[in-house]
């Protein structure tokens, strides 16, 4: 029964793009149609017996790694004392699926919210991605929105939260991408579903996108459905059900990603309305590239072609040149490359191949009055306001 709530909200509509040309990079097509690929092979929509092979060896393998998580979440469950405390409050922003859920938006939203109110903010994270670099791409974008908020990047988060509290006087943590990270207390833990992929496909990685067994939604304060304004009532429905049928008391907040203004780097700003009816180039280093492609398509651009690279690619020299290449052949046919705020961070120019180049930014905005959110960081507000009290 649960199987079958879990296939209905997976049961989305196909935002697949029709115009992805093959793209090499490091000797491999990594191209959109690629990502389309590999999604549909573990989403069960490619039937052939290729595919039903290679299904069948990922879910032995996904049992495998399951068993693991399984053990990991039963020690910190059975031993609380090995989760630490740095003294000030936290808030996780985690998912349970691989891939772009649309945390970044999420995060500078609760930084927005709190530095209203006069918190003193620092978010830290993994790093993931960021090799020799000191920020990786998150950073720097979330950088780039708040300027004034401390960013600590530490695979150990207890480390990096005790540094921003010593350093920087943070008052509040925001941990991004922390739902996995149990080590480090939090006193709001949020969940982001992604409402175009929330589930994972059912299953753990490697078979599925899921990080871990969909029981750990038990662990979420809040859910907060990302993306909401891509699938209909019906499905969102069937995905609150799955959420409840797990933690039935889950309070759960609806969100759009709302493409906000085009940003030039390094700090132009345009009007979104000016992709109305553009012939555009899209490119994306992302975990959820189909999304980003909706999102481009409902600001009503005409999308001819689009790349999709790796997640968190790191733009070497040898990449932008074969970017250039690719725009130069349709340099006729389009007016902008549209790129993520992720994307420009690292490719630092306003132009490719001589064509004017924009990322969307991207807002969340709460759908309703999201009392469910709002009500459970007015609780930490809260908080904060009685430690303050207690200091003098």
């Amino acid at each position: 029964m649960l199987r079958r709530q879990v296939a209905e909200a997976e049961r989305l509509p196909n935002n697949e793009s029709r115009n992805s040309s093959q793209f090499r990079y490091a000797g491999a097509r990594t191209n959109t149609k690629m990502h389309q690929d590999f999604r549909s092979l573990l989403s069960g929509r490619r039937s052939d017996l290729p595919a039903v092979l290679i299904r069948a060896v990922l879910r032995i393998a996904s049992l495998a790694y399951g068993l693991a998580v399984t053990i990991r979440n039963r020690r910190f469950d059975q031993k609380p004392a090995s989760i630490h405390h740095c003294g000030v409050p936290v808030i996780s922003v985690g998912n349970l699926t691989t891939g772009g859920t649309g945390k970044s938006p999420v995060v500078c939203y609760l930084a927005q919210w709190f530095c209203s109110r006069g918190v003193r903010v620092a978010i830290v994270s993994r790093g993931y991605g960021r090799g020799d670099a000191d920020e990786n791409d998150e950073a720097l974008e979330l950088h780039s929105r708040l300027p004034d908020v401390p960013h600590v990047q530490d695979p150990d988060r207890v480390a990096a939260s005790k540094i921003a509290v010593q350093q920087f006087q943070a008052q509040l943590i925001l941990m991004d991408d922390g739902f996995q990270h149990r080590r480090l207390h939090r006193d709001l833990n949020l969940l982001v579903i992604d409402a175009s992929c929330p589930f994972g496909y059912g299953y753990l990685l490697p078979r599925g996108l899921l990080r871990e067994p969909l029981a750990a939604i038990r662990r979420a304060d809040v859910a907060i459905i990302s993306r909401s304004n891509l699938i209909g009532d019906s499905e969102l429905s069937a995905i609150e059900s799955v959420l409840h049928s797990y933690h039935p008391s889950l309070p759960v907040a609806r969100s759009n990603h709302d493409p906000k203004r085009l940003l030039e780097y390094p700090s132009q700003m345009s009007p979104i309305e000016s992709l109305s009816g553009a012939q555009v180039a899209v490119i994306s280093a992302i975990g959820n590239p189909d999304a980003f492609l909706q999102t481009v398509r409902d600001c009503g651009a005409n999308i001819i072609d689009s790349q999709a690279l790796p997640d968190h690619d790191p733009y070497t020299t040898e990449t932008i040149g074969r970017l250039r290449e690719w725009i130069s052949g349709l340099s006729e046919e389009i007016t902008r490359v549209v790129c993520t705020h992720k994307d420009l961070v690292k490719l630092k120019t306003d132009r490719l191949a001589g064509v004017p180049l924009s990322a969307v930014i991207i807002e969340l905005t709460l759908v309703g009055d999201g009392t469910p959110l709002k009500s459970a960081l007015e609780g930490v507000a809260s908080q904060l306001c009685q430690q303050e009290t207690q200091n003098g």
